[in-house]
């Protein structure tokens, strides 16, 4: 995806779901909610923002897309071209959704288009990868699908699935939200050997599963023990609806990211209103239920 320098260009970013139930730090899955950035080359820097947590995203300081535009460029010896953005932003912030994702893949793409670094698709991931400390989201935010993503002697290397389009997901949003290093605090620095390979058995099947469109293999294909049991007191929404994993109407329920939301696929007959009908009797008012689709991955348009 190379590109060449001009004046403008507008990047269309996709919501991550990484650690998918067993792929802890390994698989990630790009969700149809987007972060679009349009960004023209300006005397000074600016930000217009709508969408969610437009305030937010329209503060100059401490802006992630912004601060990784400027280190990249920096570290590439390049020019800081100044940069007024326009963001519409539709993924939750805070709530392992991949926004901090989103804005680095942004900040890396917008400094690859605007200092001519001539960064392919490997590159930019690899770049983000760099910044983020790992590259499960990253590489399913710029690849889209199914991805699944390793490092290996300093290279990162991705597999991707497109995904099934007609799988069908809900997310579960709560008001608060949970950061990811507290998240990581909760996880234990050794695991057992059963868990170990209860995890091997169950995340081998995952990619199985969405490489051959077998819906009917993500309930237990979902199943984890080295990272949900632990953030279970953290992300409430788990602990509620993970005992519903084993109903019929559900194929699989996983935390996304590192929490708080929760991850839904319905199973093949059960409609989005059913589905979230059911969960409203067991959830507070305040939680928020989003339908949403497997995604592709980023765009590039230049205007």
């Amino acid at each position: 995806m190379k590109v060449a320098a001009k004046s403008a260009i507008r990047l269309s970013l996709p919501a991550t779901s990484a650690n998918l139930g067993p792929g802890f730090d390994a698989i990630g899955l790009a969700l149809s909610m987007h972060l679009t950035v349009e960004a023209h080359a300006t005397a000074t820097f600016g930000i217009e923002a709508t969408g969610r947590n437009a305030e937010l995203c329209a503060s100059l300081e401490n802006n992630l897309i912004l601060d990784t535009y400027r280190e990249v460029l920096t570290r590439a010896n390049k020019a800081v071209t100044p940069l007024h953005l326009k963001l519409h932003n539709e993924i939750p912030l805070g709530m392992g959704c991949g926004s901090s994702a989103a804005a680095l893949c942004a900040g890396v793409a917008l400094a690859n288009y605007f200092g001519s670094l001539g960064m392919d698709d490997a590159a930019i991931v690899a770049e983000a990868t760099r910044l983020e400390g790992h590259p499960d989201n990253v590489a399913a935010c710029w690849l889209g699908g199914f991805t699944v993503s390793g490092e290996d002697d300093g290279k990162v290397l991705t597999a991707t699935f497109a995904g099934e389009p007609t799988w069908q997901l809900l997310l579960a949003v709560q008001a608060s939200s949970l950061a990811t290093k507290k998240a990581r605090a909760l996880l234990p620095a050794t695991y057992s050997k059963a868990d170990a390979i209860f995890n091997v058995q169950r995340s081998s099947l995952l990619v199985a599963a969405f490489a051959q469109s077998r819906l009917d293999l993500l309930r237990t294909a979902m199943q984890d023990r080295l990272h949900q049991p632990y953030r279970q007191d953290a992300c409430p929404l788990l602990k509620q609806l993970l005992p519903l994993a084993a109903e019929p109407e559900l194929a699989g329920i996983a935390l996304s990211g590192a929490g708080p939301s929760v991850l839904i696929f319905l199973a093949e007959d059960t409609t989005p209103l059913a589905a979230e009908t059911r969960l409203r009797g067991l959830l507070d008012a305040e939680v928020e239920i989003l339908s949403l689709r497997i995604a592709s991955g980023a765009t590039q348009t230049i205007l």
